[in-house]
């Protein structure tokens, strides 16, 4: 690893940037950015490694991974792509990464939204595997303003510890360090019911500190990347336009995957043909809008982006052209469709395309009345999925395993094993956007030919 510094002087920025604590392991708080002069190559390889990482525990989610499955995958996934047999190196290497992905993820609420998920589930899993003496020097690094329970007032409520921890699977024997926390600090524990309440307040075990250490780690990120978009808009994109934005940009396009990440990389799709591969390759989602489409020859404006992003047609125009004009005529069409349509492949304003929707982003989604966008195994009502699952050849036990995730709001994973339901194969990555479904079932089916 070549970075312009001197190995002490390294380690001397490494344990600032980890809050300032040597206690604390191999863990960093990422509070405070490393005054290091890092290569370019460096600069880009480290982040390539950390979003395999992140992208892995995506894919692991996305899978419906048990927690003990997840830590497991989390060591896994640390060991094979940042671990160096140098300690001091894998915590540079960790902190340049995590701050190269800050300034590539900052600068749309959706990669952000993506980033901060990710990285607060790899914090969550590598606080979860270190010592109980590390977590504790955690715990004062984030300077969490709490103190363990007192003998008396522990015992006064033992009782009731007790029952917490035989409802939740535990040993009846309770644990002898308590905190007693608001009860809004620790939402995910109280939803479990996983914690003893009173009076407001939430008696968390020294196991259970992960989520008030997490809270805390989350707000702190979530922060920074406003700032850093702030700086970003403001200097850094214009100041680094020849070196680092480049960089930068490419970088966030792994975001949606190196192969569909613009409209322009979905596989050429003639207007003719679009019927036949909806049948064999689209998701649901883009089943719907066009049985939709060919339905009330229009779409409104959230199924226009959302369809129109995932299509790349010969003659993108002609095929909306020839929808809409059944409705609303040529003319009409001409002066209130055709500008926008021409806007998202490039031929108007900035002559940029836009970026077609992930999966996250389509599940977020808010469809109102009268529209057809959107991720049919959120939106749709169980009997309206089963019957457009039934209309895909889907039945059985997989249609109701897909059911259950759907159930359990698993919608990548529902949709993941539509695909393994409908061309019988595994699907080990899962998916996370319409048109690496397009391309994987293309994959599937043209192999099967030959």
């Amino acid at each position: 690893m070549e970075i312009v510094r001197s190995q002490r002087q390294l380690a001397a920025a490494a344990a600032a940037a980890s809050g300032g604590g040597s206690g604390a392991g191999a863990l960093p708080t990422y509070r405070v950015a490393p005054q290091l002069e890092v290569r370019l190559e460096e600069f880009e390889l480290f982040a390539i490694d950390r979003l395999r990482v992140l992208k892995g525990i995506s894919d692991g989610l996305s899978r419906g991974k048990r927690p003990e499955e997840m830590e497991k995958l989390v060591s896994e996934l640390w060991k094979a792509h940042m671990r160096h047999q140098d300690p001091a190196e894998t915590l540079n290497k960790d902190i340049i990464s995590h701050f190269v992905l800050r300034l590539v993820y900052c600068r749309t609420e959706e990669l952000r939204k993506w980033f901060l998920s990710m990285e607060n589930t790899l914090f969550r899993y590598r606080f979860r595997l270190e010592s109980p003496e590390s977590q504790r020097l955690l715990m004062s690094e984030f300077q969490l303003p709490y103190k363990a329970l007192p003998h008396s007032e522990f015992e006064a409520v033992k009782d009731k510890l007790s029952q917490v921890a035989r409802s939740i699977g535990q040993s009846a024997s309770v644990e002898s360090v308590f905190f007693k926390v608001p009860f809004e600090e620790v939402p995910d524990l109280v939803a479990s019911r996983r914690v003893f309440l009173s009076k407001g307040y939430a008696y968390v075990a020294m196991s259970q500190v992960v989520s008030l250490v997490v809270t805390q780690f989350r707000c702190n990120i979530s922060k920074a990347l406003v700032l850093t978009n702030r700086k970003w808009t403001a200097t850094i994109k214009e100041q680094e336009k020849d070196r680092l934005t480049p960089i930068v940009e490419a970088l966030s396009n792994a975001y949606f995957g190196p192969d569909y990440s613009q409209p322009n990389d979905a596989t050429e799709i003639s207007p003719k043909d679009i019927d036949q591969l909806a049948r064999t390759s689209f998701p649901l989602c883009m089943r719907h809008m066009l049985e939709k489409l060919r339905e009330n020859h229009h779409l409104k404006h959230g199924g226009r982006m959302q369809f129109g992003l995932f299509l790349k047609l010969e003659d993108a125009l002609t095929f909306w052209r020839s929808e809409f004009s059944q409705k609303v005529g040529s003319e009409r069409f001409d002066k209130e469709y055709a500008y926008s349509i021409r806007h998202n492949y490039g031929k108007e304003g900035k002559r940029t395309d836009y970026t077609s929707y992930s999966c996250q982003k389509i599940i977020s989604a808010t469809p109102g009345v009268g529209d057809h966008h959107g991720c049919p195994y959120r939106h749709f009502g169980e009997e309206n999925l089963r019957a457009a699952l039934n209309n895909m050849g889907v039945g059985g036990n997989a249609l109701e395993g897909i059911l259950d995730k759907v159930k359990n709001r698993h919608y990548q994973l529902a949709c993941t094993m539509t695909f393994e339901a409908t061309h019988g194969v595994s699907c080990d990555t899962g998916i996370n956007h319409p048109n690496q479904y397009f391309s994987e079932s293309q994959k599937v089916l043209q192999a099967k030919v030959s």
